[in-house]
């Protein structure tokens, strides 16, 4: 048995030229981990188009409803910072039904890895920074509305603060938000997560990792989640243009192998999605996506040994 890792060609919808969302970066990704022989093609997993019903567990329904139709008023659309279009509407809910998907295959196999993902400025009324509707807190609430689990650990290591996940959750004891994110970094108004941990600008790999291992392991005995939602941001990385961490490829896979051998070997199933990451060097920025594949491969066939 392999890694069960979720991708759909929908995840790559048509943007302006020169849009600064990096959306190739999907499909990209894709070809890479083949190409590369660290996921085989018939280890991927599809994703269907999610119920409207399961988005509105956490949205609005009157701003579902205005985002999936076109009919969004123009300030909210800047908000969000992507032109709509009926491609992009389609590709915003797969990417909903494959962090579904991830979860699901998380509780079914251990590990899990999506291809996309990590929209965790999504709030319940409002789009924000690139993200339109929030997987990281669509997939609990329908794990658990669907019986498969009572408590989620959201562990969000995004350079930016998981803003609209904290929100969502904010009363809720049945899920634990952790963000680590760069103190003074997008969003400049930060929301108030069960744990947050802001860092200072230029933190380097050691610093980093220490501060992880300083915090996920109590968290982990401490709330023994049924599942973990992992966010692998990238845009840690030194050479992000909206970081301002000073991460190398090494740290950022170490990261991965750390958060990810943790919950594995204390028994906690993950579901990984794969945040965000911003860099002109397009080849550079897909590899360091690949590096939360390329540690999962590794964690997972280590368990099943």
């Amino acid at each position: 048995m392999d890694l069960p890792i979720v991708y759909h060609p929908d995840y790559v919808a048509p943007l302006p030229e020169n849009h600064r969302f990096p959306m190739q970066k999907f499909g990209l990704l894709y070809e890479l981990l083949v190409a590369d022989n660290v996921a085989h093609r018939w280890q991927f997993h599809t994703p269907t188009l999610p119920p409207r019903e399961w988005i509105e567990l956490v949205h609005v329904p009157d701003y579902v409803q205005a985002y999936c139709e076109g009919t969004l008023e123009p300030k909210a659309q800047r908000r969000i910072g992507l032109p709509w279009s009926p491609e992009l509407a389609n590709r915003t809910c797969m990417a909903v039904g494959g962090a579904v998907l991830t979860a699901k295959l998380a509780l079914e196999c251990g590990l899990a890895c999506n291809t996309a993902g990590g929209t965790h400025h999504a709030f319940p009324t409002f789009g924000s920074g690139f993200c339109i509707f929030n997987d990281l807190a669509i997939a609990p609430r329908v794990l658990q509305q669907l019986g498969l689990v009572r408590k989620v650990l959201i562990v969000d290591l995004d350079v930016h603060q998981g803003d609209g996940t904290a929100l969502i959750f904010q009363d809720d004891p049945t899920v634990f938000t952790f963000s680590m994110h760069c103190e003074v970094n997008f969003p400049a108004r930060k929301q108030t997560s069960d744990l947050d941990v802001p860092l200072p600008v230029g933190m380097e790999d050691d610093e980093y990792l220490q501060t992880v291992a300083k915090y996920l392991p109590d968290l982990l005995s401490q709330f023994q989640p049924d599942l973990v939602m992992y966010d692998a941001g990238v845009d840690v990385h030194g050479g992000d243009r909206l970081g301002k961490l000073s991460l190398t490829d090494t740290g950022v896979f170490r990261r991965d192998m750390q958060v990810l051998s943790t919950c594995v070997a204390a028994g906690y199933p993950v579901a990984c999605v794969i945040g965000g990451g911003y860099a002109d060097d397009m080849p550079g920025l897909v590899y360091r996506h690949s590096l939360l594949h390329r540690a999962a491969a590794q964690v997972f066939h280590q368990a099943r040994m």
